[in-house]
């Protein structure tokens, strides 16, 4: 019986660090701004070019930012989903393989590498994000 109650007990403070941690993620976690917002987006080729885009938006996340950009046509993007959200393989036309030459899509947040992906990296008013060819060579 005194096992029992035990279990009760662990099984409920588990269940109780559970919901915590999880009210605090909401609370601290990121956050996307609504309404329109003015953004610059920039994506730099692996020739070091750089292509701007500037408009509003009221994308929560930047994959939906992209999104709208795919569909006035002028930018473009390839990716697969993973359990880890958008890997993002090309921009532009221009495809970067990791398993081939290390290279890879950058994502910075006004000039500081990115701390999410496309899918979790809100959009705020008068940010710039930035999609950066690089390789580990």
């Amino acid at each position: 019986m005194k096992n029992k109650k035990k279990i009760i007990i662990g099984v409920i403070a588990v269940v109780a660090a559970v919901v915590v941690l999880l009210g605090i993620y909401r609370a601290f976690g990121p956050k996307a701004a609504e309404g329109t917002k003015a953004y610059t987006v920039e994506v730099t080729n692996s020739e070091g070019e750089t292509k701007q885009y500037s408009g509003k938006t009221d994308a929560e996340y930047l994959r939906g930012l992209m999104d709208e950009l795919a569909a006035a046509g002028d930018f473009s993007y390839e990716g697969s989903d993973s359990e880890y959200g958008l890997m993002i393989e090309t921009v532009n036309g221009e495809r970067a393989d990791y398993a081939l030459d290390g290279a890879y899509w950058a994502i910075y947040v006004n000039g500081e590498y990115g701390m999410y992906g496309a899918d979790s990296q809100p959009v705020e008013d008068g940010e710039t994000y930035s999609f950066v060819y690089e390789s580990a060579q």
